[in-house]
C-alpha cells in the first residue's frame, strides 16, 4: 500500500503544512495559549446565571398626599407621555407614588438608554403639581440584583437607634464598596422631630396650621448671610446652623402678645418620634433592621461580596461596642455561585478523567493518548479565553456547555493521531519509506473531511439554540456559545497542534504493529 503522491492544495492543507514546517512555533503558541487561559480562568467573573433580564429602568415619582386616581392622572400620565416611544412600558399608581418600568430591546445600550430617558424626564420640570418630587430613575442593577442581605439586632438598643446606625454608619460604608448600586434599609424606626399639634390650643390662640408650619420651617431653615465689603476687604457672613434639638425647637416663638411669648410648646408637643412605618423586618423572630445590597449592572458578584464582607468585618467591632450584632450572611448568593460552580467543575473533572481512561485503554499507547488528550485543556482554555474577552461570565450555563462538550473535544484529535500512527506503520513497511513530515501531512489531510464535517455537524445541532427568543434564549444561548467555541477550538487544535505533536512525539516506524482498539 502506497501513500498519495502529492498532497492536495487548499486552505486546510496550507494550515497543516505550516504547522508541520513551523512546529516549534505552533507548540510554543499552544503553551502560551494554555498559560494565558489559566490566568484568565483564575481572574474570570463567576455568576449564578447569565444576564437573562432585558435592560430596564424603573422611574419613581413621589406625590405625597395624592390619591391613586390623582397620581395616575396628574403624575403617571405626564411621565408616560415624556418617555413614550420605548420598546415596552408598564406603570403602577398607588397612594403617593407613581412607578413606571421601561423595558428596552435586549441588544440595546442600557447606558445610552438611561441618558435618553434622563433628557426626556428633564423636560417635565414645572409640569407636575406642586409638592410632587422630580421623577427619579432607579439604580442600574443586574438581573440577580441582590448581592447580600444583612441584619442588625440588639438586645439593648431601640429600633430607632438601630435604624440611625444603619442609615448613617453602615449604609455609607457599604455603598462605597466598588460594584454596589444601592443599599436599601428595611425595618426599624426612622428618627424624626415631630411637631404634634393640639387643635384645641390652636383654636384658643387663634392660630392656623400653616402658621405653625411656617414657624417650624424658619426655625430649622439654613440661609446664606452674604458679605460686607469695603475698600480694603470683603467679610463673609456665616449663619450658624440651627439646632435640631427638640427643646430648642419647642422654644421657638410663634407670637408675642402683651410682653409674653407664645411658643411651639404651647400649642404642640415637640418630640423625637418614629415616622409612620411602611414595613418591618425581623431576624430569628426578633425585630431587626435589614440591609439589602444590590450590585451594579455587569458587576462581579464574587468580588462585590468579598468587598462587602470586608467592609462589614471592619464595622463589626464598632457595632459590637454599641451593643449591636451584625449578621452579614442572611442571604448570600455568592454561596450558591460557589456551590454551583464547584459542582460543575467536579463534573468537568470527572468527565475529563473518564475520557482519559477510555482513550488510554483503547489507544493502548501513551504517545498517541497524550497527543489526543492534549486537545481537552487547549480547547477548554481557548473557549474560556474567548468568553471572558467578550465579557461573558462563567456561570452554570457556560460551564455546563463546556461540560457537555468535553467528551467530544478529543474526537478530532483521535481521528488525526490514529490515522497518522497507522500511516507511519505502513510507511515503515515500504522498501523506500517516505520522509516523516510528508507522511504526517498526507495522513492528516487524508482525514480532514471526516474531521471538519463531523465537527460542523455537531456544531449545527446547537445552532438552533442561539435563535431561541425571550427568556429561554438569554438563558441557554451562553450554553450553546460555550459548547460551539470549545468544539471549534478542538477542530483548530486537530489541524495545527495535533500534527505538530505527532511529528515531534511519534516514532518514525510506528510504535507497534497492532491496530488500536
Amino acid at each position: 500500500m502506497t501513500l498519495v503522491s502529492s498532497p492536495p492544495a487548499g486552505p486546510l492543507a496550507a494550515i497543516v503544512r505550516a504547522s508541520l514546517r513551523y512546529r516549534g512555533v505552533a507548540l510554543a503558541l499552544a503553551v502560551l495559549l494554555s498559560i494565558y487561559g489559566a490566568f484568565v480562568l483564575r481572574d474570570a467573573r463567576y455568576d449564578v446565571f447569565p444576564e437573562f433580564a432585558p435592560p430596564q429602568v424603573a422611574i419613581q415619582t413621589e406625590a405625597p398626599g395624592l390619591a391613586p386616581e390623582q397620581v395616575e392622572l396628574l403624575v403617571t400620565q405626564p411621565v408616560e407621555n415624556a418617555v413614550n416611544g420605548v420598546a415596552r412600558m408598564r406603570s403602577q399608581s398607588i397612594q403617593g407614588l407613581s412607578v413606571i418600568t421601561v423595558t428596552f430591546e435586549p441588544d440595546s445600550d442600557i447606558f445610552r438608554d438611561r441618558q435618553n430617558l434622563a433628557e426626556r424626564l428633564s423636560s417635565l420640570a414645572g409640569q407636575l403639581p406642586a409638592g410632587v418630587q422630580a421623577p427619579a430613575m432607579s439604580a442600574l442593577t443586574s438581573s440577580v440584583s441582590t448581592a447580600l442581605v444583612a441584619a442588625m439586632t440588639s438586645p439593648t438598643r431601640s429600633l430607632m437607634e438601630l435604624r440611625t446606625l444603619a442609615d448613617w454608619t453602615v449604609r455609607p460604608r457599604l455603598q462605597a464598596v466598588p460594584g454596589v448600586a444601592k443599599v436599601s434599609v428595611f425595618g426599624g424606626d426612622v428618627r424624626q422631630i415631630q411637631v404634634q399639634i393640639h387643635r384645641d390650643r390652636l383654636a384658643r390662640y387663634g392660630l392656623t396650621v400653616s402658621e405653625v408650619l411656617d414657624t417650624a420651617r424658619k426655625a430649622l431653615g439654613m440661609r446664606g448671610a452674604g458679605f460686607i465689603e469695603d475698600a480694603n476687604q470683603r467679610i463673609v457672613l456665616r449663619a450658624e446652623a440651627p439646632s435640631a434639638k427638640t427643646a430648642v425647637l419647642a422654644a421657638t416663638v410663634l407670637r408675642r402678645e402683651g410682653g409674653a411669648n407664645l411658643t411651639l410648646a404651647d400649642v404642640a408637643d415637640v418630640r423625637e418620634a418614629p415616622e409612620p412605618p411602611v414595613g418591618a423586618a425581623t431576624f430569628n423572630g426578633q425585630p431587626a433592621v435589614q440591609l439589602m445590597v444590590s450590585e451594579q449592572y455587569g458587576a462581579d458578584t464574587m468580588a462585590v461580596t468579598q468587598g462587602l464582607e470586608q467592609a462589614m468585618a471592619e464595622l463589626r467591632p464598632r457595632l459590637q461596642a454599641e451593643g449591636v450584632e451584625l449578621t452579614p450572611d442572611l442571604f448570600r448568593p455568592a454561596s450558591f455561585i460557589e456551590a454551583a460552580t464547584r459542582n460543575v467543575k467536579e463534573s468537568l473533572l470527572i468527565g475529563a478523567a473518564l475520557v482519559v481512561v477510555v482513550v488510554a485503554l483503547f489507544l493502548a499507547n501513551w504517545r498517541t493518548s497524550a497527543i489526543a488528550l492534549a486537545a481537552i485543556p487547549l480547547s477548554l482554555l481557548a473557549a474560556v479565553a474567548v468568553l471572558v474577552e467578550r465579557g461573558v461570565s462563567l456561570n452554570t450555563m457556560t460551564l455546563g456547555g463546556l461540560a457537555i462538550a468535553i467528551g467530544l473535544l478529543v474526537d478530532d484529535a483521535i481521528i488525526v493521531v490514529e490515522n497518522v500512527h497507522r500511516r507511519l506503520r505502513l510507511n515503515a513497511a515500504l522498501a523506500q519509506p517516505e520522509p516523516m513530515p510528508r507522511v504526517v501531512l498526507l495522513a492528516t489531510l487524508e482525514v480532514r473531511s471526516a474531521v471538519v464535517y463531523a465537527t460542523l455537524a455537531i456544531g449545527l445541532v446547537f445552532l438552533p439554540v442561539l435563535t431561541l427568543p425571550g427568556l429561554a434564549g438569554r438563558l441557554f444561548a451562553p450554553l450553546a456559545i460555550s459548547y460551539l467555541l470549545a468544539t471549534m477550538a478542538s477542530l483548530l487544535v486537530a489541524i495545527t497542534v495535533t500534527p505538530a505533536l505527532c511529528l515531534s512525539l511519534l516514532p518514525r516506524a510506528g510504535h507497534d504493529e497492532r491496530e488500536a482498539r
